[in-house]
């Protein structure tokens, strides 16, 4: 009797290139609920109530105090690296605006991205904050809507981040890269 091992499956990961060239070919459209992590293309969870109030509440936020200072963009994408190109829920970029009409951001170009997380805390961060923070991202937050908190990560590294502070209602956190601004954690959380 002959015993059949499984045949060891090769996964194929894709560049921004590639996920742009399927972009272009139709393979993918635009209405299409993913992004490009780690050379693979992973579907986005459903946007609830709660993320998108948050999301937009942050927006409004940062539009005015940031305001001729930085570009404040929800829900767009980046490039943070050969094989990644998420859609944070916030960036916040150099200006002018105009840079990136032919290319989204990359590293160089960020100040700040947020993720708001109802239901991907996990995967936000286990995956999407380690990668920002090997490509050089200065900061990032996590706002996890279910724990109350948020997660400020400085410090990038080879690593990830090397830094790492909680708050909570009550407590304010400051941009990095702005240090005049100042954000209530109770006017971002909902």
């Amino acid at each position: 009797m002959a015993i059949h091992l499984p045949v060891q499956l090769q996964r194929h990961t894709f560049t921004v290139s590639d996920y742009h060239r399927m972009l272009e070919a139709g393979i993918l459209t635009e209405d299409d609920r993913v992004e490009l992590i780690c050379g693979e293309i992973i579907a986005m969870a459903p946007i609830g109530t709660r993320h998108a109030t948050c999301a937009n509440g942050l927006n409004e936020i940062l539009g005015q105090v940031l305001r001729r200072r930085a570009v404040v963009s929800i829900q767009n994408p980046v490039v943070v690296g050969e094989g990644s190109e998420p859609q944070p829920d916030i960036a916040v970029t150099r200006l002018p605006r105009s840079r990136y009409a032919n290319a989204h951001p990359t590293p160089a170009d960020i100040f700040l991205l947020i993720e708001v997380a109802d239901t991907t805390a996990v995967h936000d961060r286990e995956m999407k904050v380690p990668l920002y923070g090997k490509a050089g991202v200065p900061e990032t937050w996590l706002i996890d809507l279910a724990t109350r908190r948020i997660e400020a990560y400085r410090e990038p590294s080879a690593n990830g981040y090397r830094s790492l502070r909680y708050a909570y209602p009550g407590d304010t956190l400051t941009p990095s890269s702005f240090p005049d601004v100042t954000l209530a954690v109770d006017e971002v959380l909902v």
